[in-house]
């Protein structure tokens, strides 16, 4: 065994991923925690959070890109031991998205009321829809700050930090969701509307808590952000070249599990009321999952900066068998106590019930999924993203023609509808792959 993979063995593997793991399951519990409150308000108000949410996360997903690609080279660039460029990616990253933010706010205001109204079939789900994204949307200038710090610190494998951060984060938007939602502390009960403001709130404590700590704790001077980097507009083209195709995959990617939703809306609030509580538990197999590839994408960056592209096909193995030990116990859990699971969001007994097929052939498309996220970060971290754009196009087009057939012409059951999961999850293992097994990522220079 050489001395890299040995580098990455299955024990520093879980050092890099268990940080991010426990960051995602902070994140996590702030859906959850807008989720657990608004199912205590009403079907309609969590249905509406559903949409509002979902239609925020698709133009966060454009920043998030971003901040992928900007985590890519960085991670290059600290296996190459040039720390003072991570910096300067870094700045270059806050200067982009924040000017991103804000015309992306602008915009918003402008179009959302008439993109949602063309979308959504229910009135009473329109109104409470908007009344969240109009508060939610503005959050993104703290949100795109923040997933640069998240960039950097992926990147440099100092992934501790993010743990701080998001126990700090999921704190706040607890407290700023009761006070809020439910009216505490001589504030009016703000309802939906107070789960927006709630989460935005969460994300300016969580952007804070970065800088705080970046300015205390990191060498600022060895990874030159001890001071704002020069604006260069070579230095920001590299990093397009790179980001761009991260940016349209997730937009996309995320766009079409939106329209998912919308077809879910047509079927009815009772599927879509089903369909969020899904998403939700869903979420908590999926940020073990998006631990381990994040981690095995800024490993398989950082390998290939410290010049060993052979080890990448051991280092992805190990990356699997671990991923699949931890989350095949956590998919057993789930499919032996659902109603269990299902009540942490809602306390309607016949929600509840309703819930449980839906829930079932979700943790089914894990099987796949795994293994296809995997495999398609891995393409990602070998900073071919064109590559691994196309290859999730493909997955994409095949998973909305599906959705299509089967939910908005044959208008089959919900839990049936969840079989789109699967459908995409087993295409995009397949195709990324036989990309990975192909060796054309070898030579890509970023």
């Amino acid at each position: 065994m050489n001395n890299t993979v040995s580098t990455y063995s299955y024990r520093n593997i879980w050092k890099v991923a268990y940080p991010i793991l426990i960051s995602l399951v902070m994140e996590q519990m702030i859906g959850m925690t807008d989720t657990a409150f608004l199912g205590r308000v009403g079907e309609i108000e969590l249905g509406a959070a559903a949409i509002g949410s979902i239609f925020y996360l698709v133009i966060f997903m454009i920043g998030f890109g971003f901040s992928i690609g900007s985590q890519i080279i960085i991670g290059r660039r600290n296996g190459e031991k040039r720390f003072a460029d991570t910096g300067r990616i870094f700045w270059h990253g806050i200067y982009m998205l924040v000017a991103l933010a804000l015309a992306i706010i602008l915009l918003s205001e402008l179009f959302s009321p008439a993109i949602m109204k063309m979308m959504i079939s229910s009135e009473h789900i329109l109104d409470a829809s908007m009344q969240y994204v109009r508060w939610r949307i503005p959050g993104l200038l703290f949100a795109f700050a923040t997933v640069m710090f998240r960039a950097f610190y992926v990147g440099t494998t100092q992934t501790k930090t993010l743990t701080l951060n998001s126990i700090v984060m999921v704190l706040s938007n607890i407290f700023f969701n009761w006070v809020l939602i439910f009216g505490k502390l001589g504030i009016p009960a703000l309802g939906i509307s107070g789960a927006a403001i709630g989460s935005s709130l969460a994300e300016l404590v969580s952007l804070l808590f970065f800088i705080s700590y970046t300015s205390r704790k990191c060498d600022t001077v060895k990874y030159g952000m001890d001071r704002m980097a020069r604006f260069d507009w070579k230095v920001l083209k590299n990093m397009l070249s790179v980001s761009v195709w991260t940016m349209i995959q997730h937009f996309v990617s995320v766009s079409t599990w939106f329209i998912f939703f919308m077809y879910i809306e047509h079927l009815g609030e009772r599927a879509l009321a089903i369909s969020n509580i899904v998403r939700n538990v869903s979420g908590l197999i999926w940020m073990v999952l998006m631990a381990f590839s994040a981690t095995c994408s800024t490993l398989v960056s950082n390998i290939i900066g410290e010049g060993h592209p052979e080890s990448v096909m051991s280092l992805i193995k190990r990356v699997l068998k671990l991923t699949y030990s931890i989350l095949a116990a956590v998919i057993a859990a789930f499919c032996i106590f659902p109603e269990s699971i299902i009540s942490i969001y809602t306390d309607i007994p016949d929600l509840i019930s309703a819930t449980v097929p839906s829930m079932i052939i979700m943790c089914i498309s894990y099987a796949f999924n795994i293994a296809g996220n995997i495999f398609f970060n891995s393409v990602s971290g070998t900073g071919n993203t064109k590559a691994a754009f196309r290859l999730e196009m493909i997955a994409l087009i095949i998973y909305m023609a599906y959705c299509t057939v089967v939910i908005s012409i044959i208008r089959a059951d919900v839990a049936v509808c969840w079989t789109a999961e699967s459908i995409y999850a087993a295409t995009l293992m397949l195709l990324s792959g036989l990309y990975l097994r192909s060796g054309r990522w070898k030579n890509k220079k970023v």
